[in-house]
């Protein structure tokens, strides 16, 4: 019994903190992004920035928080590595798989241009297959997060001097710069605080239940995390913009192994469970090439909503096969 409470005591608290990162973050983009219209940001550079790093913050907090409290000696290395990794492999497999399918079949079809699938899709497979050859080893070291890093910032500063970016979808520029500016700021911290209290929720869940760390942070963070993305998917479908919602959901891919993985292994390195180099990234690379074959060579340069019932059926096989195959993890 004073088991079963202190779960119950626990899983309540840590839903709280996940909907407090989750609704924060949302609040907190639309600041920055109102901020950046009132001053005129470059569409460009707000795209590869705010909305870039902005709808992976939850993620990217929760890797933040997780590398100070595993040097701080306040979290356990390998449960933690395994959790915020965990989340970041569930938040990116929900966007690639299940939220393009959503998309898909909400919108009926989507040609893929030719620059899009440069500029940004064959992006996305380099960087989930640079992640997957670091981690083979087990670890993330800091040489590994530095070459992570190194990428990412290779990757806006091409695109930034290109300066080719898909339309937004535009906030209405900010009335009063100073008074978002705080509340963006205090929104960042109750981010933080919120992914700190989650991470210490998990860590003792995962303790009470000898579940696998991964495991939790796929279907906890991993889908939480997934939400602002969501919530991009569906307005974009609403204002007939789905190319929008693409190009957030693939620049999400590039973000969350690069900037999440990278960051946390540069702070204090990371243990790499080995369901993330024989399952999830495979999986996500496999599935990643496979779909541009099919586009390319079978529906002719379109997503349908075929596809998009597939890449649905996807996600639930890379879930399922996960909670089989490494059940401890």
């Amino acid at each position: 019994m004073a088991v079963s409470g202190a779960l119950l005591t626990q899983v309540s608290v840590g839903a709280v903190a996940l909907y407090a990162l989750v609704n924060a973050a949302g609040r907190a983009i639309d600041r920055l992004l109102a901020l950046a219209e009132h001053y005129d940001v470059d569409e460009v550079l707000v795209g590869m920035t705010v909305l870039a790093l902005g709808t992976s913050l939850p993620e990217l907090s929760a890797h933040l928080v997780a590398s100070v409290g595993i040097v701080s000696g306040v979290l356990d290395y390998e449960v933690t590595s395994a959790v915020v990794l965990g989340g970041n492999m569930g938040s990116s497999t929900v966007q690639q798989f299940l939220l393009v399918g959503v998309l898909l079949i909400a919108y009926g079809h989507l040609p893929l241009s030719r620059s899009f699938v440069r500029e940004s899709y064959l992006p996305m497979l380099g960087a989930l297959g640079v992640t997957l050859l670091l981690a083979l080893d087990g670890t993330v070291s800091r040489p590994d997060g530095l070459l992570l890093l190194a990428l990412y910032t290779t990757y806006v500063i091409v695109r930034v001097t290109r300066r080719k970016q898909p339309a937004a979808l535009r906030e209405r520029p900010s009335t009063d710069p100073r008074r978002d500016a705080l509340v963006a700021a205090g929104l960042l911290v109750v981010v933080l605080l919120s992914a700190s209290l989650l991470l210490s929720v998990v860590e003792t869940v995962v303790d009470l239940l000898a579940l696998g760390g991964s495991m939790v942070g796929v279907v906890t963070i991993g889908v939480a995390a997934a939400l602002p993305e969501l919530t991009t998917v569906m307005e974009s479908v609403r204002r007939r913009a789905p190319n929008v919602a693409l190009g957030t959901l693939v620049g999400s891919n590039i973000v969350n192994p690069l900037v999440g993985i990278g960051a946390g292994g540069v702070v204090s390195t990371y243990f790499v469970p080995s369901a993330v180099v024989l399952w999830d990234l495979p999986v996500k690379l496999t599935g990643g090439v496979g779909l541009l074959l099919w586009v390319t060579y079978v529906r002719d340069g379109t997503l349908t909503r075929t596809d998009g019932a597939y890449l649905l059926g996807l996600y639930f096989v890379f879930l399922t096969g996960r909670l089989l195959l490494f059940p401890g993890q």
